[in-house]
Parts: C-alpha cells; sequence; structure tokens
C-alpha cells in the first residue's frame, strides 16, 4: 500500500484552502467529502479583510473579487411602512499596508467552486462520495478506512486532517471534548428566488423581535435571496416554498414579496464550542470540527480557512523533514484566535437580539497575531514597523531596476521572505532552499522608499509563509535567526 502524505477528510472551505496549499508545496494528498456532490448553499457568505490577503496569496482574490461584491446597506422597516437605510460595516479607504478593508460578499457555494478549480490547476480534485468509517494511527502514520459507492478502500497516510464539519467523525473518534453552549437561537436559512423586493438593499423586518424578525439579501454574483430568521426552538419548520411565504407573509405584512423557488434550506440551532485539543500525535483538526460559531459577524469560514492557511505550510515543512515540534505551534496558535472569535461572534448575537449589532475593525480580522508564542522571536526591539508575531503588512517597494513592486507580491507562495537592511552588509543567515532573501537599501535589489518598515543596518525581517513576521534581530545575532530556520525549514535534500 502506497503511503500518501495528508488525508483530509472534509472538501468545504477549509479543507480546500488547505489542499491548495498542499498542492503548491508538493505534498502528496488526497481530499475526501462524503457529499456525494458540492455544498450547495450560500451558509458562509462574508469574505473579510484577512482572509482576502489569503485567498490572493493561494491566486483566488481577483476571481472572487469578480463574482462577489459589497454587503448593500440593511434597511429596516418600521411598523408604519416607512424604513431606513445603514450601512452594514464602518467603512474603511484601503491603504497599502491594508489593501482590503471591506467584507466581500460570496455566497459559500461560490467560493468553493472557485476554490476547487484553483485546486484542479494543480491537477487535484475532491474525491465526493468517499466517508471516512474508520482509522488508526501509530507512531510512523495514520491507516483509514473510507467506504464509497463501489466499495471500502483502505488509505495509508503519514497526516489525517479532519475538516468535516461540527459533527465531525473524526474529532468524536478520538475523544476530543466540544465544550462551550447551545446559545438559545434556532435560524433557519434560505437561498430562494423571490419577487416583490429590490436588489440594492439587504431588506430586515422587524429588526430585534426575535419571535417576527425576517430578513432577505440579494446575493451577489447570483440572482438568489437570502433569506435568515429566527424560528421557535422546538417544533418542525416549513421549509417549502409555501411554508415561506407564509411566514413572510406573517412577519413582513406585506402579499406582494412571494417566494418562487428554493435551492437550498436549512434550519439550526446556535452553538458556541470550542475543542478541546487541535491535535492528537498524527491527526488534526480545522475549521468547523475544532471550533463553530454562531454567524452574526461573518467569522466562521474565515477563521475555518485561516487555520487551514496556517497549517499547511506547517504540514509541509515538517514532511520535508523539519522538526515535529513544529506542529506544536498549530493549536498554540489557532486555538486562542478561534476562542476569541467566539466570543466576538457571541457578543454580536446578543446585540443583533437587542437590534443594534455594530460590527467594527475586530471583524476584519487584521489585528490579529501571535506575538509572545512560541514562533515569534523579538530579538531587537523594533523602533517602528511590525515585530514578531504581527500579521505583514503590505508595503511599495523600488526594485534596483526602477519597477514599484509589491512586498505582497515577493511574499505570494510557500516561501519564507527575508528582508535584510542594507545591502553592506553580510546576508545574516546561509541561503537555503524556500527563503528567499531580498536586501534594501541604497545599492541593494530593493528600497524601501517611503514604507515604515524602519529596518536598520543589519536588521533582518522574517516573514512566515503565512504572512506573519516570524523574527526580527539584528546581525550580531545571525546564530540565533539562524537556529530558528533550522526549526522551520526542511533541510536541503541531500
Amino acid at each position: 500500500m502506497r503511503t500518501i502524505d495528508v488525508l483530509t477528510c472534509g472538501a468545504g472551505a477549509a479543507g480546500l484552502a488547505l489542499a491548495i496549499d498542499l498542492a503548491r508545496c508538493g505534498v502528496s494528498f488526497r481530499l475526501i467529502e462524503k457529499r456525494e456532490a458540492p455544498f450547495t448553499g450560500s451558509r458562509g457568505k462574508g469574505i473579510q479583510p484577512r482572509t482576502q490577503e489569503v485567498f490572493e496569496d493561494l491566486g483566488v482574490i481577483d476571481r472572487l473579487m469578480a463574482i462577489g461584491g459589497v454587503y448593500p446597506p440593511l434597511r429596516e422597516y418600521r411598523d408604519d411602512g416607512s424604513f431606513i437605510d445603514k450601512e452594514m460595516f464602518t467603512e474603511q479607504p484601503s491603504t497599502t499596508a491594508e489593501p482590503y478593508t471591506t467584507a466581500l460578499m460570496v455566497p459559500q457555494f461560490l467560493t468553493e467552486r472557485i476554490l476547487r478549480e484553483r485546486l484542479a490547476e494543480f491537477g487535484r480534485q475532491v474525491e465526493f462520495g468517499c466517508e471516512l468509517i474508520a482509522f488508526t494511527q501509530d507512531e510512523d502514520g495514520v491507516t483509514a478506512r473510507i467506504a464509497r459507492t463501489d466499495g471500502e478502500e483502505t488509505i495509508r497516510a503519514r497526516y489525517l486532517v479532519g475538516a468535516d464539519g461540527g459533527r465531525s467523525y473524526v474529532r468524536d473518534a478520538l475523544g476530543i471534548g466540544f465544550p462551550g453552549k447551545t446559545l438559545g437561537v434556532r435560524a433557519m436559512m434560505a437561498d430562494v428566488m423571490l419577487d416583490g423586493l429590490s436588489r440594492d438593499v439587504w431588506h430586515q423586518f422587524n429588526e430585534g423581535d426575535m419571535a417576527w424578525q425576517i430578513s432577505a439579501c440579494p446575493l451577489a454574483g447570483t440572482d438568489l435571496f437570502q433569506l435568515q430568521a429566527p424560528v421557535p426552538l422546538n417544533g418542525d419548520v416549513d421549509l417549502s416554498v409555501e411554508g415561506l411565504n407564509r411566514m413572510l407573509g406573517e412577519r413582513t405584512g406585506r402579499s406582494d414579496v412571494r417566494v418562487f423557488s428554493i435551492s437550498w434550506a436549512s434550519a439550526y440551532v446556535m452553538n458556541a464550542r470550542l475543542a478541546d485539543r487541535y491535535r492528537v500525535g498524527r491527526i488534526l483538526l480545522i475549521g468547523d470540527a475544532a471550533h463553530i460559531h454562531p454567524p452574526t459577524g461573518g467569522q466562521g469560514l474565515n477563521t475555518s480557512v485561516q487555520d487551514a492557511y496556517n497549517l499547511g505550510w506547517k504540514l509541509a515543512a515538517v514532511l520535508g523533514g523539519a522538526p515535529c515540534p513544529l506542529l506544536e505551534s498549530y493549536e498554540e496558535e489557532r486555538r486562542p484566535i478561534a476562542a476569541a472569535m467566539l466570543g466576538l461572534s457571541t457578543v454580536l448575537l446578543e446585540q443583533a437580539k437587542r437590534g443594534n449589532m455594530v460590527r467594527g475593525r475586530e471583524v476584519r480580522q487584521l489585528d490579529l497575531g501571535y506575538r509572545g508564542l512560541s514562533l515569534a522571536l523579538d530579538a531587537v526591539e523594533a523602533k517602528s514597523g511590525p515585530t514578531a508575531g504581527d500579521r505583514m503588512p503590505d508595503v511599495v517597494l523600488r526594485g534596483a531596476g526602477g519597477q514599484t513592486r509589491r512586498l505582497f507580491d515577493l511574499m505570494r507562495g510557500p516561501h519564507w521572505t527575508l528582508l535584510v537592511g542594507s545591502s553592506q552588509q553580510a546576508l545574516p543567515v546561509s541561503p537555503r532552499p524556500g527563503l528567499h532573501v531580498w536586501s534594501l537599501g541604497p545599492g541593494g535589489a530593493i528600497t524601501d522608499p517611503d514604507s515604515g518598515l524602519g529596518l536598520c543596518n543589519g536588521e533582518a525581517l522574517l516573514i512566515r509563509p503565512d504572512g506573519y513576521v516570524g523574527a526580527r534581530t539584528v546581525a550580531h545575532q545571525q546564530d540565533r535567526l539562524e537556529a530558528y530556520l533550522e526549526s522551520v525549514i526542511p533541510p536541503p535534500s541531500t
């Protein structure tokens, strides 16, 4: 039996993002999904600015921008038939450091379709109709049994990743606790074709009234509306055309708004839960398998994709020969992020119940980072610019040939990027595969005319493959930087 590097169970946005990252690193993997066909719903429709940066690196942001759109104003209808329009988010202009500042609306099924198309460019695809039914692990890997329509198959992999959602089979089989709470709210969501409402606003009726509230959001890139409404905690919910029309009539008081077809519908109870562990040996959890959020604030899909983006390069490095303790940083970094996002989503849900939800900068996820954790080497106090553990902002640079260069362009790909202040200093580390070194300053390959990086002569800024600063050092600390790189980058092939 041939052993592959990674078996990923679950082909939602997190599993697909991980697969793309592994594919561009040259890792052998299989991506299985127990559904017979792709997900068809719009559940996670908001792509936050930090995730947009991730999708730029993965090569899909322009496709998502082309098919998606900005969130429309929210129109709140009053009892007397009048209404007020207000913006969903506090708008901020984009800057060089933050090229994406506004949430992008793309229905989840379109996001996943674009990710599958990107994966196909690497010659890889999702294996639908394949369900993980058993697995065991040992010191060298995982043996997994999957069921498919034509029988069972046994797969041997060095690592197994559970990206199989809130009801994760992988998590449950490992016996990992999933503590949290049910939030006392049950809701329905449906993607529908309807008449009677314009597509230039997000229509909201009875805001703050959990018994009568209902909204209709025009879904960018489609002719559909997404209906959302709280429903009773107990009992059946009629999600037929007739049932939705009855609900619309009762809650809007209007007879001109009519659903005439449904493409997807679901009723669900909101939960906030966080897995006790993200890793057991050679098995790891990402996405909803590790955390589930209420939909308020649009944090779930984004946190899940960023889990995958954090894990992908680490798996590739360890598979390539980097020390195994590197994988310990995955839970160390991502679990506190998920805990914070659960808290934020829950606070926003309470605000929504009162009809005064405010989405501020925190939902954009641009300020999340890993300061003070094991992969953050701060060997010098930065007078300006980012420090170890921070998200690396974009910077406009200028090449020696006179061309303008974006730092994000230099960072794009699964490599590390080392910026060294002043070409007059010897490079602070020995060259190695997977490390791109750029000298900044007079006579260097690139200059830093006005970015605020604040790199002094001989100072080095090391950027991780996922766009966070790994280390900031000066010339006389070369040994520390070398030791750091040896712990995260695979040794050269012999």
